[in-house]
């Protein structure tokens, strides 16, 4: 299948460059992330993950996650 169409967003900055740091780890770029992504709404017919608003209970683990993965760890 020819991969010509485009994909454009707006995103911050530092979302970005995160995002890509940790795809990079992973041997990813971000086009094959953004294909990844657009297979699975394709075959699930929806976001491949809850959306769901966070509250104090789902965000304290994440908040561990996140500091553990910026020291390094």
């Amino acid at each position: 299948m020819n991969k010509s169409a485009t994909v454009r967003a707006r995103i911050e900055p530092h979302l970005k460059e995160e995002a890509e740091g940790l795809l990079e780890e992973m041997g990813l770029s971000a086009t094959q992330a953004i294909t990844i992504f657009y297979r699975q709404i394709a075959l699930r017919k929806g976001l491949p993950f809850d959306v769901v608003i966070p509250n104090a209970t789902t965000q304290e683990p994440s908040k561990h996650r996140c500091w553990e993965r910026h020291r390094g760890l």
